[in-house]
């Protein structure tokens, strides 16, 4: 017998709905039960029939009842339905993921370095500078491009992505970096695992052959190989990729030339020469991430790949590092049918990007916030890479290793030799409230050994703290 509680807070309706659930899942009212007519149940508990009538449609609505020819609601055959107890249920076989390495992992452990709270200094190599400058700008853009929104911007867009933005990425590009693209030959994403990703299905096929730097960005083979490639990883020396070791079967060849992403090194002009032609002679894509290449600090920046071959090249750009990270804007630049393939890829798989996003930082370049944010990050780094390379070489820990990445970017290395105890050392020195990044987390098949360690995010008076105590976990 179902009860109104006329002291509970819940709708006298959905009160007795409860009840009729539980009553049938329990097994109370049985399959092929007539429900007692709304108007006799209305009057035994007092109560209106259409309440009464409320609980009858949505129990039908839901399946719990069924309507007779003859006449009369009846209980549904709940029993055939619901099959072996849920307490016995077996979940669904999850197929195994592609093997990848454990730096999986420990990638998602760098980009939450903020989460361990024993770490006072975080020589993070993926954190950019930010400030309340920076933020108030932010919010600036935001609330005057908000404001300046039509409504057909909040309609599904562009796979390419927001128009006005992808202009203010050309006119950028073609002033800081030399390369002069159509708007159609840029595409928006996610950040530059989304740009890889993308590639990979856009541009490859699985099982082909992808080159990739060993030492390097993991992201970018941990995304190539699950998407099925073979990899070749590519070694690095003091000139850069070794080319001679690319293989002649692949079909894309990953670099970042303007600052090594873990070694630091710059591809040196012979290299430069020797990668385009190889490029070009087996018709394989370069992919060029620019990692880094705004933040030198001796002469102008070294020339894009993209702006010497672009038929054959794809030119990442990430604003990660140039504004935020909280943004999730990059883009790929290339030729305009590979953009074109991207594009339909885009569209099929993630439709566009967040609008609000791509139109604050429209806004955020076109009126000046952008370049003023820019100038005061570099000087901020330029002292911090001045104060670490000092606190590196009286420390002692320039005697015990190999000061690498002077030239550009937001990290240098520390390089050991191959006896150097990199886990037990790390171990240490984060037990010393000091975190740093290791060389064998960027390898594949190297053995090489060291750590890199950012200082774009670190105080100025605690990068000089920061590496004397390195200095006495090592010395």
């Amino acid at each position: 017998m179902m009860k109104v509680n006329r002291t509970d807070k819940r709708p006298m309706w959905q009160q007795l709905l409860d009840q009729a659930i539980d009553h049938i899942t329990r097994g109370i009212w049985k399959p092929g039960d007539f429900l007692t007519p709304s108007r006799e149940l209305a009057q035994q508990l007092g109560v209106s029939r259409s309440t009464v009538q409320i609980v009858y449609e949505e129990l039908h609505s839901r399946g719990y009842t069924v309507t007779s020819r003859r006449g009369g609601t009846r209980i549904n055959d709940w029993n055939q339905f619901t099959g072996q107890q849920k307490e016995g249920a077996v979940p669904p076989v999850q197929p195994p993921l592609p093997v990848l390495s454990p730096s999986v992992d420990l990638s998602q452990h760098w980009f939450r370095s903020k989460d361990n709270p024993e770490t006072v200094i975080d020589f993070s190599p993926y954190q950019p500078y930010l400030d309340m400058q920076f933020q108030k700008a932010w919010r600036k853009s935001y609330l005057n491009a908000s404001a300046e929104l039509d409504l057909s911007t909040w309609s599904y867009s562009d796979a390419y992505g927001f128009e006005p933005l992808r202009k203010q990425i050309q006119r950028h590009l073609s002033l800081e970096r030399g390369i002069h693209v159509e708007t159609n030959q840029i595409l928006l994403t996610s950040g530059a695992q989304h740009s890889i990703d993308l590639i990979a299905q856009a541009l490859l096929t699985k099982g082909d052959t992808v080159s990739v730097e060993d030492p390097g960005f993991p992201i970018a083979w941990m995304t190539m190989k699950y998407r099925q490639m073979k990899i070749a990883p590519i070694p690095i020396d003091e000139h850069g990729l070794v080319v001679e070791k690319v293989p002649s079967e692949a079909k894309l060849i990953f670099v970042t030339p303007s600052h090594q992403c873990a070694v630091g090194v710059i591809l040196s002009e012979p290299r430069r020469q020797q990668l385009l032609h190889k490029a070009a002679q087996q018709r394989a894509w370069i992919v060029e991430d620019d990692y880094d290449s705004e933040f030198r600090y001796r002469g102008d920046p070294v020339p894009s790949l993209f702006s010497q071959i672009p038929q054959n090249c794809l030119y990442l750009m990430s604003f990660s590092k140039l504004t935020a990270p909280g943004i999730r804007i990059s883009a790929v630049i290339g030729p305009e049918e590979a953009i074109a393939q991207l594009a339909r890829v885009q569209a099929f798989t993630y439709r566009h990007l967040p609008v609000m996003e791509q139109v604050t930082l429209a806004h955020f370049i076109e009126h000046g916030y952008f370049m003023r944010h820019m100038r005061r990050a570099r000087n901020i780094y330029r002292r911090r890479h001045e104060i670490i390379q000092k606190a590196i070489v009286t420390s002692g820990l320039g005697d015990k290793f190999t000061l690498r990445g002077i030239e550009t970017g937001l990290h240098v290395l520390l390089e050991a030799d191959e006896s150097f105890d990199e886990d037990t050392m790390t171990l240490r020195a984060l037990q010393d409230g000091v975190r740093v990044h290791q060389l064998h987390s960027y390898c594949l098949e190297s053995k090489r050994k060291g750590w890199v360690l950012g200082f774009a995010k670190v105080d100025e008076a605690l990068i000089g703290e920061g590496i004397y105590r390195l200095a006495e976990t090592v010395l």
